[in-house]
């Protein structure tokens, strides 16, 4: 947990996606016509009645970072290669209320098949690991973590600060059926029950957290409680796959279809206008035996303890608490997805995307997905797709303008590569790589 509150965890955070490649949802490549089994990751209707006939994936990874503290300069990516220099990359935003938040979605193999015209089964794995930092002041944030850092006194209330990591592993059995079937319209439902393997998770939380920094005593001086628990064996530097907890999960959508029997063949299926509507992570992990403690947060810490120290030793040395051995339930990140996707021309689409977390960090500690808005143009045929996604994301500022391409079994792009490159201010970015094997129909 005391990568929540060190510097490094956001520098790897902006570089993990140029040293492993990780990124969030495929940003404008779920709802390619042919996209086959990944459209899983959106809708699960949309794996029936299309141009595929089998799909096979073998191995696709997706992420994303985005935070409204620091800005760093990616448009020159060969200077990244020896690190993020603070003062030279990184233009920082101290709020009130900063806040951090990335994830990683690796999608393992995966099968897809097309059973006659009107059903579709899916066999599905994948590996996911979230990280939220919400609410926390910036102020607060850059004392602690910037031993060098010139930072005048300051004394600030954050509401309903909390931070979490969770990581787990899911196999997903999905069904899609088309319900209606007419001559002008057609009306898809799909279904996929997920069995969870979780890893771990940490968290930390405060309903109200004060802090106040007298630069002339190197002290912070905190007041409230501040909340803190681990799952069993979870250590967020080194984490375990030997004690794997189950849960349940489920994600439900429905597609709406109006057709258009003008279209080339080659096309894409033949829709002039598709609407989806789906409610993905439904569920949670229930974690036997974690451990958590209550913090009486009340005191005065030399700034040298956060600096030299994890959260866990500085709690323990400066802070009054309780602890109790009892299960942690933490909830998967459930959002609402609502998508349209109109036919301009042959072969060339308008996507308008939307992606709303629905649940809050309260009682139960969940991971959020990114806030995002999408409107994505694209150029599709059978072995080849280009599409422009142009986003608009939560806790970043400005516009975000990508690049992807799908040529036969090998999807790869970005939801932001064009602004990265360009701009030299960039608070998010992803990027997503995908390779399988696609049986079209004939």
């Amino acid at each position: 947990m005391h990568f929540l509150f060190k510097k490094t965890a956001l520098v790897a955070a902006f570089t993990l996606f140029s040293a492993v490649a990780f990124s969030q949802s495929f940003t404008g490549a779920t709802i390619d016509g042919r996209s086959g089994v990944n459209f899983l990751l959106t809708n699960p209707a949309g794996i029936v009645d299309s141009k595929l006939k089998l799909d096979i994936n073998l191995i696709s990874s997706s992420g994303i970072v985005s935070n409204d503290y620091a800005s760093i300069n990616l448009s020159d990516v060969s200077k990244l290669d020896d690190g993020v220099q603070f003062d030279d990359d990184v233009i920082i935003d101290a709020q009130d209320q900063n806040n951090f938040v990335g994830n990683m979605d690796i999608l393992g193999p995966a099968v897809l098949l097309n059973i006659g015209d009107y059903n579709s089964i899916a066999l599905s794995s994948r590996f996911r690991g979230f990280f939220n930092l919400n609410n926390i002041g910036g102020e607060f944030y850059q004392v602690l973590n910037d031993e060098n850092s010139e930072i005048d006194d300051f004394s600030l209330s954050m509401e309903d600060l909390h931070g979490l990591i969770h990581v787990w592993g899911e196999i997903g059995l999905s069904y899609g059926r088309i319900l209606i079937d007419d001559r002008d319209y057609v009306l898809k439902g799909g279904l996929t029950l997920k069995y969870l393997m979780g890893a771990g998770g940490v968290y930390g939380s405060s309903q109200v957290l004060g802090a106040q920094y007298s630069s002339s005593t190197d002290l912070i001086n905190t007041s409230g409680q501040f909340h803190y628990g681990y799952t069993s064996g979870f250590d967020s530097e080194d984490i375990g796959f030997s004690d794997l907890q189950a849960g349940f999960g489920a994600d439900l959508g429905f597609i709406f279809q109006l057709n258009e029997s003008t279209l080339d063949p080659y096309a894409l299926q033949g829709h002039k206008l598709q609407v989806g509507i789906s409610l993905m992570d439904l569920g949670s992990i229930n974690y036997k035996s974690g451990n958590t403690y209550s913090y009486d947060a009340n005191a005065s810490v030399p700034i040298d303890e956060f600096l030299e120290k994890d959260l866990e030793e500085v709690l323990e040395d400066n802070y009054e608490g309780t602890e109790r051995i009892q299960d942690i339930k933490l909830a998967l990140p459930t959002s609402l997805q609502l998508f349209a996707d109109y036919l301009v021309v042959q072969r060339f689409y308008v996507n308008l995307h939307g992606s709303l977390s629905v649940k809050k960090h309260q009682e139960i500690p969940v991971t959020q997905l990114l806030n995002q808005f999408t409107i994505t143009p694209r150029f599709e045929t059978r072995w080849i797709s280009v599409y422009s996604p142009v986003s608009f994301r939560e806790y970043a500022k400005g516009v975000y303008w990508g690049l992807g391409l799908r040529a036969g079994p090998l999807t790869i792009g970005s939801g932001s590569l064009m602004t990265n490159l360009l701009s030299k201010s960039s608070q998010s970015a992803d990027f997503y790589i995908g390779l399988k094997v696609p049986i079209y129909k004939k």
